[in-house]
């Protein structure tokens, strides 16, 4: 080799190895800029650099390949430029991608929290929903069932109502239908004695009310007719008074010797009226005379005064021996009259004090005018007949026949069948009354006197007015 030859190859190497430390010291420069992943790409041009230095150094000519070198140098260059571009877009798309990625992670994960959020929204408000509509549901449920209990409870105490009002509407049914069976019986009843007794019809008193003013008025008239009918004289009057205001029975003996006014007659004792117009025209003069309403009269024989005592059982009442003798003295003319035996019913007259008398013998004392004269006789009618009433009721039960067979056919009357119905309806309350007797003229309120030849009693009616009003009326 010559010696310009060696030169020239000696100025190539230095070139290029001044070239060669440009680029190694780009290199590291581009090495703290890049990451380490990059020293790969690069070490192959800086071998076959290193190569071509070792077939300079071995005395290779790399003139004859200077454009090759340059070339190859350039390429490199490019190449790794374009490996640097290329390593830096993809360091940039994996980047980016990675940035897509994780932004389409972050709103992937942000759709999916969100799509979460809502679906918990959603299973929160569907849970909400389904416990308020379960609430709801128990609610109505519950009140369904207390509807139903209150319901069901009201049922069953509407039933056990409607049991009970039936029970007790069977109940009042079966009363009603066994007071009416009893009450239609015992107006049977009624009715069948009533046929009994002799109804004599007062047309002008027909109208008349039965009770007024709280007081029932019937006057009790005796004759001493032997048959039933008004012939005879009244032998005995006496007023019974029903008083609902007083609770009291009166029986009210009227003295038959009483002067007083008779409607369309002359003025005369009491017992005349009976004689000139019988009942009616007795009625009206009591009435005119005592300013009370009296409308109704029950009028009793001498047989049905008889039969009632002896339908009771007798009554005991206490006696004198001088009662006992008159006793016998009217059973006299009783027996006669009667037809029965001399001495029939006579009582031993040594005895006094409480005796017991049957029928005949309770006549025959009611009779006794002698003793006592008209007082003594009505107050002896009086003790009869309460004696009478007492034992009534359990006469009714032990002795029904005696009653209706000895006493009502020989009873006269004008009170209709349906008074005689409604007085039997009180009977019961009847039991309960005081039991008042009494007469007029009250004592001190009359006198003895003589008028046209009659011994008569003068009354002051006035007082004796005032004393029915206050003890039968209550006024």
């Amino acid at each position: 080799m010559s010696k310009d030859s060696k030169n020239e190859m000696e100025q190539i190497q230095k070139a290029l190895e001044a070239f060669l430390e440009q680029e190694v010291e780009g290199y590291h420069k581009d090495q703290q800029e890049k990451s380490p992943h990059d020293d790969l790409d690069i070490l192959i041009p800086y071998e076959t650099i290193k190569t071509n230095k070792k077939a300079t150094e071995k005395g290779i000519n790399t003139d004859l390949y200077p454009g090759k070198l340059r070339n190859s140098s350039g390429q490199q260059r490019q190449s790794a430029e374009r490996a640097d571009s290329g390593r830096q877009r993809q360091s940039a798309e994996r980047t980016n991608s990675r940035n897509q990625s994780q932004n389409a992670d972050r709103t992937g994960s942000n759709r999916k929290s969100a799509k979460r959020e809502e679906e918990y929204q959603s299973k929160s408000e569907k849970k909400k929903k389904r416990i308020e509509k379960s609430n709801e549901d128990w609610q109505r449920e519950d009140v369904g069932r207390r509807k139903e209990r209150e319901k069901g409870g009201k049922e069953v105490t509407g039933r056990k109502k409607k049991k009970k009002k039936s029970r007790l509407k069977k109940l009042l049914v079966s009363i009603l239908l066994v007071c009416f069976i009893v009450a239609g019986l015992w107006y049977y009843i009624v009715g069948m004695v009533y046929d009994k007794m002799s109804y004599q019809k007062i047309e002008a008193l027909a109208s008349e009310p039965m009770k007024e003013e709280g007081v029932i008025n019937i006057l009790l008239i005796g004759n001493d007719s032997r048959s039933a009918g008004d012939d005879g004289r009244s032998d005995a009057m006496i007023l019974l008074s029903i008083s609902s205001k007083t609770k009291t029975i009166h029986m009210t003996s009227l003295l038959r010797d009483m002067y007083v006014e008779i409607p369309g007659y002359q003025g005369n004792r009491l017992n005349a009226a009976y004689s000139y117009g019988g009942a009616e025209l007795l009625l009206k003069t009591v009435e005119k005379n005592l300013d009370i309403s009296v409308d109704r009269y029950l009028l009793v024989n001498f047989q049905a005064f008889a039969n009632l005592v002896d339908a009771v059982g007798g009554v005991d009442l206490e006696l004198t021996s001088e009662e006992v003798r008159y006793v016998n003295g009217y059973l006299v003319e009783y027996n006669i009259l009667e037809g029965r035996a001399e001495g029939t019913d006579y009582m031993d007259e040594s005895v006094s004090g409480m005796v017991h008398l049957n029928g005949p013998q309770s006549l025959a004392y009611s009779r006794n005018r002698f003793l006592g004269t008209d007082f003594g006789r009505t107050e002896r009618q009086r003790k009869v007949l309460s004696s009478v009433f007492k034992k009534l009721p359990i006469a009714m039960l032990t002795n029904p026949s005696g009653l209706i067979e000895g006493l009502f056919p020989n009873l006269t009357t004008n009170l209709t069948k349906w008074e005689c119905y409604q007085l039997s309806l009180t009977v019961v309350n009847f039991i309960t009354y005081d039991m008042v007797q009494g007469s007029i003229p009250l004592e001190g309120t009359f006198k003895n006197s003589s008028i046209r030849g009659m011994s008569v009693l003068e009354v002051d009616f006035e007082a004796n007015k005032q004393y029915i009003r206050t003890n039968i009326y209550g006024k």
